[in-house]
C-alpha cells in the first residue's frame, strides 16, 4: 500500500500501533483509522499474496455468473464466514472471501463442498452485497430499491404510495414522483414487500456507530438483510411512524403504534415499537399477515390424543383452561383456531385481548385500553353482564385478573387464557401465588397446555440419515412412546437448503404441545398440596406427555430436526 502511495509511512506505523491495541487485522485498522479503503486493502493484500482479487467490477464476482452453485456452500456458513461460491473448473471450487490466509475457513469450505478450493480476495461488503442476490434469486426487493437510492439523482423519479379510501397503505399501487425525499417511501415499502413475500413475523431496523442493520425474523430466526444508507434511516423510521400516527418529533421516549397495508387483495396489519437507543431509535414491525394464519386445529400442530383433549375441555359448559408458553409461541393463534372449532349461532363468545390480532366474524373482541381504565379485570367484569358462554381473556397477568377469571368460571362460563411459564403444569404454583385457593382451583380447572414452535424441515430438500447413537439414547429416554420402535431401524432428517426455502433448510413452522386434561386424581393433588411432580406422574400415567416427548414424535414424523426440537423444549426436572 506504501508502493500504491496509498497510505505512507508514518500511517502504517499509527495503524500498527492500533492493531496492537485492538487486536484486529492490519487490513481492519487501516479502514477503521480511515486510511484506506475496503477496496484498497483487498487489492493490496491480493498483489501481496498473488491471489486473484475479485469485485463486481471486473465481473468475477458476479450474481448472475454464480447461479446454480447455492447448494455448494449453505447460507448461514457464506454469511457467518463472508464467502461465495464463484465458479467449478476440473473439480476445484473457486471462492471470494476477504482473508484467503485463514486455513480454518478453507478447510470447512472444503469440507462443506467435497471439492479442492481456490481462493479469491474480495471484501465484506461487497460479498454480502451478492450474498443476498444470491441466495435470495432476483427478487430480493431490497437490494434492488437500494441500488437506486444510493445512486439516485435529484431529479430521478421514485415510487410513491397510495392510500386506498379506508386509509390503508396499497403496496399493490404505486404512482410517480419527482422528490428526493420519495427514496424513503420506497425503501420502507420494498422492505415491507420482501418481509411479507419471506414469511416474515418481525422486522428490525437499528442504527450502530459505524452501520446500519436489518433484520428480518424469519420462522423464529433474525436473518440480516442489504441496509439502507445511514442518511436515509432517521427519514425512514419517521415514515412509518406517520404511517403509525406517532409523534415524529419525540425521539427520547419509547411509542408504539400500528397501521394497515393492502398488499396482494388482503389486509395486513403492522405493529410498530420505536426505541430509543444510544445511536438513535430502532425500529420494530410486527407483521400480522391474516391471510398467512388458518385456523384449523387438525393442521396446527397437535397429536390427535392431545387435540381430542383440549377440544373436550374447550367443550365444557364451564371451567377454567390454561395455555403456557413465551412470547411469540403461537398461544394466540393456537386459541383463535379452537374458538374457531367450537363457535356457532348458539353460542355467544367474546375475547378481551391487548392487542386483538386476528380478527374472526362470530365473536365479539375487545381490545384493551388501560389508558381509559379497560383493563382485564375491568373488562371481564362486565363481560359478565353480556350473558357469555365461552370467554378468552389475552393473558392472566396479575391477582385480580386471575380472581375474574375463577369467579367467571364458577358462575357457569367456559374460560381460555394464557399464562407465562415454562410449563403447563408451572400454571399450578403461578395461580397459587396469585391468591387462588386450591379447592377453588382444583374444582374450576379444565385442562393445563404448554407449547412452543419448532421450524418445519423443508419437504423438498430434507436429507435423511442414520442416527448416531447418543441421539438414539436420548429418544429412548424422553420420547415416553410406548411401545418403543425398533431403534436399529430409524431414520431423522436433517436441514440440507434448496432455492424452494432461500437455502435455510426449512420452511414454516409447526407447534408442539403438552396437554393435561385435569382428571380426578390430579384433582385430588391439587387439592392436597399441589405438588407438581406428583401431578406430571399421574398425567403420564394417563398417557400424557410432555414438550420433549411431543418434540420427538415431530423429529421421528419428519417435520423437524434434532437439533432445532431441542433448541425450543427442555427436559423435566
Amino acid at each position: 500500500m506504501i508502493l500504491a502511495k496509498w497510505i505512507d509511512e508514518e500511517k502504517l506505523q499509527k495503524a500498527l500501533k492500533f492493531q496492537q491495541q485492538q487486536g484486529c487485522l492490519i487490513g481492519e485498522a487501516l479502514v477503521k483509522l480511515h486510511y484506506a479503503t475496503e477496496e484498497q486493502v483487498a487489492q493490496a493484500l491480493a498483489k501481496q499474496l498473488g491471489i486473484p482479487y475479485a469485485s463486481r467490477e471486473n465481473q468475477i464476482l458476479n450474481p448472475e455468473k454464480i447461479q446454480g452453485l447455492d447448494r455448494m456452500i449453505p447460507e448461514k456458513f457464506a454469511r457467518d464466514n463472508a464467502v461465495i461460491p464463484l465458479f467449478v473448473e476440473n473439480n476445484v471450487l473457486a471462492v471470494a472471501l476477504t482473508d484467503p490466509t485463514n486455513i480454518l475457513i478453507l478447510d470447512n469450505i472444503k469440507l462443506v463442498s467435497g471439492m479442492e478450493i481456490q481462493p479469491f480476495i474480495s471484501t465484506k461488503a461487497q460479498i454480502l452485497k451478492v450474498i443476498d442476490l444470491f441466495y435470495q434469486g432476483q427478487t430480493n426487493l431490497i437490494d434492488r430499491v437500494l441500488d437506486k437510492a444510493v445512486g439516485a439523482a435529484a431529479g430521478e423519479t421514485s415510487d410513491s404510495d397510495v392510500i386506498t379510501p379506508d386509509g390503508k397503505l396499497d403496496l399493490d399501487k404505486v404512482i410517480i414522483g419527482e422528490s428526493k425525499g420519495a427514496q424513503s417511501i420506497k425503501l420502507v415499502n420494498a422492505i415491507m414487500k420482501q418481509a411479507i413475500s419471506e414469511r416474515t413475523s418481525d422486522i428490525h431496523l437499528e442504527k450502530f456507530d459505524e452501520k446500519v442493520s436489518l433484520r428480518l425474523r424469519i420462522d423464529g430466526v433474525l436473518y440480516e438483510r442489504s441496509a439502507p444508507p445511514t442518511d436515509l434511516v432517521e427519514a425512514m423510521i419517521s415514515r412509518v411512524k406517520i404511517l403509525s400516527k406517532l409523534d415524529i418529533s419525540e425521539r427520547r421516549l419509547p411509542q408504539d403504534g400500528s397501521f394497515s397495508i393492502k398488499y396482494q387483495n388482503r389486509i395486513i396489519e403492522i405493529r410498530v415499537s420505536v426505541c430509543p437507543t444510544v445511536f438513535g431509535e430502532k425500529l420494530v414491525m410486527r407483521i400480522l399477515d391474516r391471510g398467512s394464519v388458518e385456523l384449523n386445529v387438525k393442521i396446527i400442530g397437535f397429536e390427535q390424543r392431545q387435540m381430542d383433549d383440549f377440544l373436550k375441555a374447550a367443550s365444557a359448559p364451564n371451567g377454567l383452561i390454561f395455555l403456557t408458553g413465551p412470547t411469540g409461541s403461537g398461544k394466540t393463534t393456537t386459541l383463535n383456531a379452537v374458538l374457531n372449532t367450537i363457535k356457532s349461532p348458539e353460542l355467544n363468545i367474546m375475547t378481551l385481548e391487548d392487542p386483538v390480532e386476528i380478527k374472526m366474524e362470530g365473536i365479539s373482541q375487545v381490545q384493551v385500553k388501560p389508558a381509559i381504565g379497560l383493563t382485564m379485570a375491568s373488562g371481564l367484569r362486565s363481560f359478565l353482564r353480556q350473558d357469555p358462554d365461552v370467554i378468552l381473556v389475552g393473558e392472566v397477568r396479575d391477582n385480580e385478573t386471575a380472581e375474574a377469571c375463577l369467579k367467571a368460571a364458577m358462575t357457569g362460563h367456559l374460560v381460555l387464557s394464557t399464562l407465562h411459564t415454562n410449563s403447563a403444569l408451572e400454571a399450578v404454583p403461578r395461580l397459587l401465588d396469585m391468591g387462588i385457593e386450591k379447592y377453588l382451583l382444583a374444582s374450576t380447572l379444565l385442562c393445563l397446555a404448554a407449547q412452543r414452535l419448532v421450524r418445519q424441515l423443508c419437504p423438498v430438500c430434507k436429507e435423511p440419515y442414520r442416527p448416531p447413537q447418543s441421539e438414539l439414547d436420548q429418544f429412548a429416554a424422553e420420547s415416553m412412546l410406548n411401545p418403543l420402535p425398533d431403534l436399529t431401524r430409524l431414520t431423522f432428517y436433517r436441514a440440507k437448503g434448496c432455492p424452494k426455502c432461500n437455502n435455510m433448510g426449512y420452511k414454516g413452522r409447526k407447534a408442539i404441545y403438552e396437554v393435561y386434561f385435569n382428571t380426578e386424581e390430579m384433582k385430588r393433588i391439587i387439592y392436597k398440596d399441589a405438588d407438581v411432580q406428583r401431578i406430571a406422574v399421574e398425567a403420564a400415567k394417563g398417557g400424557a406427555w410432555n414438550l420433549r416427548a411431543s418434540g420427538w414424535r415431530k423429529v421421528l414424523a419428519g417435520v423437524t430436526s434434532v437439533d432445532d426440537m431441542l433448541s425450543v423444549t427442555v427436559t423435566e426436572r
